[in-house]
């Protein structure tokens, strides 16, 4: 293998961090990297760096080592992991290949030992280099009217999802994530543009801005005008550059249908259709299913989010719902004004300064759905509150039979009469208009 192998070293026992150090400078096949005395730094260095292999000195507290073998074995597989510890008992060495080591070093270490690792990490190398590249899963927050929650739902969901993840503002013309996450990003996807002919994962890395350990953004321009150059290609590029550095990729589209977003929702593999449940957007939303049809988008790929749902307030109940969007995926977020705006002004996602809201727990459902995480059943108090009511087809029928009878003689023939119109939306009770909104859905 030509190129050197590089490493990270991380461990709090300075000497020993220092003496593997200059041993693999020491080596014409290595290059160091990175090295951390504190333990937590071994995640942002894996990821800034990824390295060839990291080596990770385990401490009197061996389980707290241990642990940390087991996060950064689940979060970096291409990244060979290598033990070291004082303590070479053969329980220490077993636990630690169970807990994802592939190596294990003796300390001090020794110039034969120390080659035999240096190998065999160059073996893993290899291997690495000709398995298939991993494609993280891209999905797409959109809605093509504004005010429904696209940004909220994609910031929570992207930090939901509690896996490395890349969240990008495609709204240029207004994007404002970097305020629901309380940051002030220096770089923007305008940055990317304008560096495009160098950008490398290097580069991409260095326009991130960083929210939590395993969740950055990359946002959009804060002056409008810088967003005039980024065209449909820097969009499919980027996403692919950032598919291979995240498990996920959340975007938080704008709501028109330009070249910006139609590239990104072909490129998404599952898209997060957000409404409320008012006439106009739920006319509109009909349009876009419309649209993703003629656009041959698989149903599978359309998830339908209805935001800012209220059981107790709404007209349209959840059989309704389903019947007007047939065989379609429906995920409930319940209504909490007071909660959610006091999150988004203090730039805390929900999810995590709220964890116990009902808000908070559909966007873990939806978060789980998307990583393939089967939801749980609990049973408890909440939860049934957060599952609307199902009535049966038949007493639902029932029901806007016997209201639209009795509304068409009692109210709409006396109106029809008095007024002498007959205006299709002229809604006189609540009764009435829930039959008048289905009948608009209500095939022929």
């Amino acid at each position: 293998m030509s190129s050197l192998l590089t490493f990270v070293i991380s461990g709090n026992e300075l000497e020993e961090v220092e003496r593997i150090g200059a041993a693999l400078s020491d080596s014409r096949r290595a290059r160091v990297l990175a090295t951390s005395h504190q333990p937590g730094q071994a995640h942002a260095d894996i990821r800034r760096f990824h390295p060839s292999a990291a080596i990770i000195i385990l401490g009197s507290a061996s389980e707290a080592g241990l642990d940390l073998l087991r996060e950064l074995a689940s979060e970096f597989p291409e990244t060979m992991l290598i033990a070291a510890s004082r303590d070479a008992s053969p329980d220490l060495i077993l636990n630690s290949i169970r807990a994802g080591a592939r190596e294990f070093l003796r300390l001090p270490v020794v110039a034969q030992d120390l080659a035999a690792a240096i190998e065999r990490t160059e073996q893993f190398a290899e291997r690495q280099a000709v398995a298939p590249k991993k494609r993280g899963r891209v999905v797409a927050v959109f809605s093509n009217k504004g005010g429904c929650g696209v940004s909220f739902t994609a910031a929570n969901v992207a930090l939901a999802l509690d896996a490395p993840t890349a969240l990008v503002d495609l709204n240029l013309q207004g994007g404002d994530l970097g305020f629901f996450l309380h940051l002030e990003p220096k770089f923007s996807i305008a940055s990317l543009v304008e560096n495009w002919e160098r950008v490398d994962d290097r580069m991409l890395e260095s326009l991130l801005t960083p929210h939590s350990p395993k969740l950055d953004l990359l946002s959009a321009p804060s002056d409008v005008d810088a967003a005039v150059g980024v065209r449909a290609e820097h969009i499919s590029g980027t996403l692919d550059l950032l598919r291979e550095r995240y498990e996920y990729v959340v975007l938080d589209m704008g709501h028109t249908f330009d070249e910006i977003t139609l590239t990104a929702l072909d490129c998404a593999d599952e898209i997060l259709l957000v409404m409320t449940l008012d006439l106009l957007t739920v006319r509109n939303v009909q349009r876009v299913l419309s649209t993703f049809d003629g656009l041959d988008y698989p149903r599978q790929k359309i998830r339908l989010v209805v935001n800012r749902w209220s059981e107790k307030d709404s007209e349209i109940k959840r059989p309704q719902v389903e019947r007007i969007f047939a065989n379609r995926e429906i995920d409930f977020i319940p209504s909490d004004y007071k909660t959610v705006v006091a999150t988004i002004n203090l730039g805390q996602p929900i999810v995590k300064s709220k964890p116990s809201s009902p808000v908070s727990a559909a966007l873990r459902r939806i978060a789980g759905s998307i990583a393939g995480i089967p939801e749980k059943k609990t049973g408890t108090r909440k939860t049934d509150e957060l599952k609307v009511t199902a009535h049966r087809e038949e007493d639902l029928v029932a029901d806007e039979q016997t209201n639209g009878h009795s509304n068409g003689h009692s109210n709409g023939h006396s109106n029809g009469h008095s007024n002498g119109h007959g205006h299709a939306f002229e809604l006189s009770t609540a009764k009435t208009w829930k039959s008048q909104f289905l009948s608009l859905f209500r095939p022929n």
